[in-house]
C-alpha cells in the first residue's frame, strides 16, 4: 500500500510567482504533494483589496489560500519574502515545519540591512520597466540574462530565454512592489519555535547577505536550524534546484505532519 505524501507549500519571493518553483517542483513530488502559491498583488496571485498592501496582508491572503486547500499545517518552504511569510504563518501554527531560504525580514526597519536590498530590487525593477519592449530579443543571450540578473542570481544564464522572460514579466506585473519594498514591518523574534526551522542563507546572496541579515535572523530565532547554501545567490532556485531540494527534504524528512 502506497504511503500518503505529505503536503508541501512554496511561498515566493517580492514581484515572483510560483514559476520560480519550476525547475523544483518535480525534484520534490516523489515525497510530498506540492502546492505552489502566487501571492496577493502579484502576477496570477489573487487582486490586492487595499494600499499600501503589507507583508501582513499576503500572510492573511496565504492563510485564506491554505484553507481554501484544506491545509491545516502543512511543510511550509518560501524564499526571501516567501520565507518571511512562511514564519509568519509558523508563527500562527500553519506549519508543520518551515525551510526560509534567504528569507526578508530580518532587520530593523529603515537600516541598511533593509535598505541595501531594497536599492538593489528596485534599481532591478526600474531595469525592467525601461527595456521591457526588448526583453524578447535581449534575453535570447546568455550574458544578458547573467547580467541583468546578477543581482538575484549568479548563473540566470542557466535559464532559458522563455524563462526569463516569465520572471521579467512576473516583475512588471506585480502590482505591490512598491508597497512591500517601502514597508516599516520587520520579523520578531520568536523563542520558543512553533515548529522545526531551517534558515537556509544563500552564500552568495547579494540582496540580503548572510554577514548581515542571517546574523539577524540567527539573533532572533536563536534555536533554528542555520545553513549556508554554497555558490548561490539571492533566489537560489535559479542557481541550484537540485542543491534547493535537497535542503528542503533535509528538513521535511525530520517531521510528519498532521496536515
Amino acid at each position: 500500500m502506497a504511503s500518503i505524501k505529505s503536503p508541501l507549500v512554496l511561498l515566493h519571493g517580492v514581484t515572483m510567482s510560483a514559476r520560480v518553483w519550476d525547475e523544483v517542483i518535480p525534484l520534490l513530488t516523489p515525497r510530498h504533494e506540492v502546492f505552489g502559491l502566487t501571492a496577493l498583488g502579484h502576477r496570477g496571485g489573487p487582486p490586492v483589496q487595499r494600499r499600501p498592501a503589507t507583508v501582513a496582508d499576503l500572510v492573511d491572503a496565504a492563510e485564506v489560500m491554505l484553507d481554501e486547500l484544506g491545509l491545516h499545517r502543512p511543510h511550509l518552504v518560501g524564499n526571501s519574502l516567501g520565507g518571511w511569510m512562511a514564519i509568519e504563518l509558523a508563527r500562527r501554527g500553519r506549519a508543520a515545519s518551515v525551510c526560509a531560504l534567504s528569507p526578508a525580514g530580518f532587520w530593523s526597519a529603515g537600516t541598511h540591512a533593509q535598505t541595501g536590498g531594497v536599492t538593489k530590487l528596485s534599481r532591478l525593477a526600474t531595469l525592467n520597466r525601461l527595456t521591457r519592449t526588448v526583453q524578447p530579443l535581449a534575453f535570447q543571450l546568455p550574458l544578458v540574462r547573467r547580467l541583468g540578473m546578477r543581482d538575484i542570481a549568479c548563473h540566470a544564464d542557466r535559464l532559458t530565454p522563455s524563462a526569463a522572460l516569465e520572471s521579467a514579466r512576473d516583475l512588471l506585473d506585480c502590482a505591490v512592489t512598491g508597497d512591500l519594498l517601502a514597508t516599516d514591518e520587520q520579523i520578531a523574534p520568536l523563542d520558543p519555535l512553533p515548529c522545526p526551522v531551517t534558515l537556509a542563507w544563500s552564500s552568495r546572496d547579494a540582496i540580503l547577505p548572510p554577514q548581515i541579515n542571517g546574523k539577524i535572523a540567527r539573533e532572533r530565532l536563536p534555536r533554528a536550524d542555520f545553513a549556508l547554501l554554497p555558490g548561490v545567490g539571492h533566489v537560489p532556485m535559479i542557481d541550484d534546484p537540485a542543491l534547493v531540494a535537497r535542503t528542503i527534504l533535509a528538513r521535511t524528512r525530520e517531521h510528519t505532519p498532521n496536515a
